[in-house]
């Protein structure tokens, strides 16, 4: 093993011990209960970002429920490092909060960006609600959040309200938000912090919700809800019920006889060898392209921060820890990690048309993705890629002699132009036809479709 891969094992072997976690939640615990403060949580809203209108909604439907103060921070766009392809994402986000929207039962965003001086009356407003521009807004703030949200992604005027920001206030204010985020430790809007963890959107605000549950934060129901300030309400979940949990894949049987009736198109998998994501979805993948009876098209491109594209540590730590934590709740093992960045995804790509040319390329790539980002074996060593083809039921000997084939590179730069075409930017992301989406945490979106398609609607 090499140096380096000796330490992105040790690395993130330490980053993601679950008893380190649960150590700094015990600290972060008793540290709230030395100071007598509240259940804190920071919500930082960007204003015109889709996935923040969405967690504001939530947010009011959690503090029904827990015995909570949820403080709302205003806060600018990601930096150009952090949103390398930002048109892409901000027309994709678009049309992806509204899947989420209509799939979580939630207000509905538009499929245009809001009007940018309509943005801007928001902003004003909101601002107007905080006691001071260096400090986050109280329970008012959320709620204006939300209302003033209503109008604004429907593209209807926004009413004025009794008060609005002057533009250095809100200016203030948005840069104080902006610097707590980054003094914390992230980078988006739609997030937020408590107790020395984050969440992003509605998608992850189950992990929020079982951790309040755990320190008995949960609301009791009132005999009389009336009787009650802050008791939930008709619409507020109960019965351990999360506000919003991801839908899980195939817990619907697939009919055989539509299966037989239908012509459905491939399943095309657009991956990359250095992707912690790529890896926590790919059983899953290969789980629906067989229930449908589908072809997995493995479509690799080069990862990010191979094309140029900077990637901080901010954001690298995020990604493991939430890698991790989906990982979990898919029962796929994550760690010890071997980051495969740079020979390593070259030489495992120089080999994979051969793989496929074999047959055998999905379990080529299901073998690079397991012992590189669960045993943490080197593929940049013979020793480590010889086990990797060995296990994929391929002979090493013969797939030696392709090993710097550069070949692949044509085909990777193919599948990364047709990803752009797509409006898409990273991995994993996946077609269906004319379906497009990005994130392991979207599966539901292909399976939903497979089952339109079986179904003749």
């Amino acid at each position: 093993m090499s140096i380096k891969s000796f330490a992105s094992k040790q690395f993130s072997t330490h980053l993601l011990d679950e008893r380190r976690r649960d150590k700094a939640r015990a600290r972060a615990e008793r540290e709230r209960r030395r100071k007598g403060e509240p259940h804190r949580i920071e919500f930082f809203h960007q204003v015109d970002d889709p996935y923040s209108h969405l967690l504001a909604q939530a947010l009011v439907k959690l503090q029904e429920r827990y015995d909570v103060d949820v403080v709302t921070w205003l806060v600018e766009p990601p930096e150009d490092w952090a949103a390398p392809a930002r048109a892409l994402l901000e027309s994709y986000s678009l049309v992806d909060a509204r899947r989420l929207a209509e799939k979580a039962g939630f207000h509905v965003t538009s499929a245009e960006p809001p009007d940018a001086e309509l943005v801007l009356s928001v902003q004003r407003q909101l601002t107007a609600t905080l006691e001071a521009p260096e400090e986050p807004g109280s329970a008012a703030t959320l709620e204006a959040a939300v209302a003033l949200g209503m109008g604004l992604w429907s593209g209807e005027p926004v009413a004025a309200g009794e008060g609005t920001a002057t533009d250095a206030t809100l200016q203030a204010a948005v840069r104080a938000g902006t610097e707590r985020r980054a003094d914390l430790g992230h980078y988006l809007g739609g997030t937020c912090f408590y107790g020395g963890e984050w969440t992003w959107g509605i998608d992850r605000l189950a992990y929020l919700e079982e951790r309040l549950a755990d320190l008995g934060a949960e609301i009791p129901p009132a005999a009389d809800a009336g009787q009650r300030a802050g008791a939930p309400t008709e619409d507020a979940p109960t019965g351990g019920a999360p506000i919003y949990a991801q839908p899980r894949l195939l817990e619907e049987p697939v009919p055989a006889d539509a299966l037989e009736a239908t012509d459905l198109p491939d399943l095309h998998f657009f991956a990359s060898f250095r992707s912690p994501y790529t890896w926590i979805s790919t059983a899953r993948v290969i789980r629906l392209a067989e229930a449908f009876g589908v072809n997995l098209r493995i479509r690799f491109v080069l990862p990010m921060v191979m094309r140029g594209l900077p990637v901080k540590k901010s954001k690298r730590v995020y990604i493991l820890l939430d890698a991790a934590r989906e990982a979990r709740r898919n029962g796929v093992q994550f760690g010890p990690i071997s980051d495969p960045v740079g020979k390593p995804v070259e030489r495992g790509y120089s080999l994979l048309p051969w793989a496929i040319e074999q047959g055998r390329g999905i379990e080529y790539f299901r073998s690079f993705m397991t012992l590189a980002f669960s045993q943490a074996v080197d593929a940049g060593s013979d020793r480590g890629l010889r086990r990797i083809v060995e296990e994929a039921g391929l002979d090493w000997t013969e797939g030696r002699g392709y090993l710097g084939d550069p070949t692949w590179r044509e085909e990777a730069e193919r599948n990364r132009e047709e990803l752009f075409d797509l409006g898409l930017w990273g991995v994993p992301s996946f077609r269906v036809g004319s379906v497009a989406t990005w994130g392991q945490d979207r599966l539901w979106v292909l399976e939903d479709e497979y089952r339109r398609l079986t179904s003749g609607s």
